[in-house]
């Protein structure tokens, strides 16, 4: 049976016994307290238009560290050619409404309005971010995520033109291994995040992780369009 959240309360069902392909819990709302608190446990909101709010913690999860970042030869070829600008937190709504347009085999996304206004608010408390590839000054892909402690927490990209998500990644991978952050969480595992780096795990070795890195001190705020810029 579903477990459905309290209205009262923030918590969650302790994500180390949850199903591995089932949600975790479902209600609630995707108020930043809530989101924040979710995803220290490990826990992330993934539901569409026709379906109540479903809070997951899937078993085995994909993620990385920083440092681990892999860039194959055409992968490096495309970034030497510097046919893209790279910003960071410029554009983060352009980036979530990219993110959630339709794509082909698709007949709807997760990513419904409800969801952008709460990533929105997110952003401007400084703990949403999002990586811009620009060509001519055209936003030709990017993605966003959630930024707690020393983890990063991949919500989606998009790419309208060969390489621009994964030059999106590479630059958010090596800003974060500038910076001191310890783990990328990638969610579910797919082969495109496994050619980068990332690679599968269980749950209990993720949670391990992320307890350590969610711990630790970093500054809250925009980023810098100047990665090394950032303490």
């Amino acid at each position: 049976m579903t477990y459905w959240l309290p209205p009262d309360t923030l918590d969650f069902p302790c994500p180390d016994h949850a199903p591995a392909k089932a949600p975790l819990a479902a209600g609630g709302d995707l108020s930043p307290a809530r989101l924040l608190r979710a995803y220290a446990a490990g826990i992330f909101p993934w539901y569409d238009e026709h379906s109540p709010i479903l809070w997951w913690s899937p078993d085995p999860r994909m993620a990385m560290r920083p440092q681990d970042l892999c860039i194959n030869r055409s992968l490096a070829k495309a970034r030497r050619k510097n046919r893209f600008d790279v910003s960071f937190d410029t554009a983060f709504l352009a980036v979530m409404r990219a993110c959630a347009a339709p794509r082909p085999g698709q007949t709807g996304t997760w990513i419904v309005p409800d969801m952008i206004a709460a990533y929105a608010r997110l952003f401007q408390s400084g703990h949403a971010h999002s990586v811009e590839i620009w060509q001519d000054d055209i936003l030709v892909g990017g993605l966003y995520g959630v930024a707690l402690g020393a983890a990063f927490f991949g919500e989606s990209m998009f790419s309208t033109v060969s390489y621009a998500s994964k030059i999106a990644f590479v630059e958010l991978a090596l800003a974060l291994d500038r910076w001191g952050y310890l783990l990328i969480d990638c969610q579910v595992p797919s082969a495109h995040m496994a050619t980068l780096g990332a690679r599968v795990m269980p749950r209990a070795e993720f949670l391990s992780q992320l307890r350590e890195a969610v711990a630790r001190s970093m500054a809250v705020g925009r980023w810098p369009q100047a990665a090394e810029d950032r303490p």
